[in-house]
């Protein structure tokens, strides 16, 4: 992991009914970036070299494949909390992928 690691919002917007779905196709993303070394195993930061080989790495294609069937990719700034300062979240517990 590069020294100079960037921490990364990847918003997933599902599309109708496919809620769970998402969830499920999101829990299989971490462990494979976390396979490939791509982020830490402290809660997920990226480094700009692990973002760019994600981009290229087939692993990586199939998981965002999945989860393009289900939800879109949206922009921070779409949401209505990063409309004020300090905005809040609140954590999602993802299912364990199978296996």
């Amino acid at each position: 992991m590069s020294a100079k690691s960037k921490i990364v919002f990847a918003l997933y917007r599902p599309h109708a009914g496919k809620g769970a779905e998402l969830l499920q196709a999101v829990a299989m993303h971490y462990p494979v970036l976390r396979k490939l070394e791509l982020i830490t195993d402290r809660a997920p930061v990226v480094s700009e070299e692990a973002a760019q080989k994600a981009h290229e790495h087939p692993e990586i294609a199939a998981v965002w494949e999945s989860m393009g069937k289900v939800g879109d990719v949206a922009a921070l700034s779409s949401l209505a909390e990063v409309q004020r300062p300090f905005p809040h979240f609140e954590p999602v517990e993802l299912p364990r992928p199978a296996r």
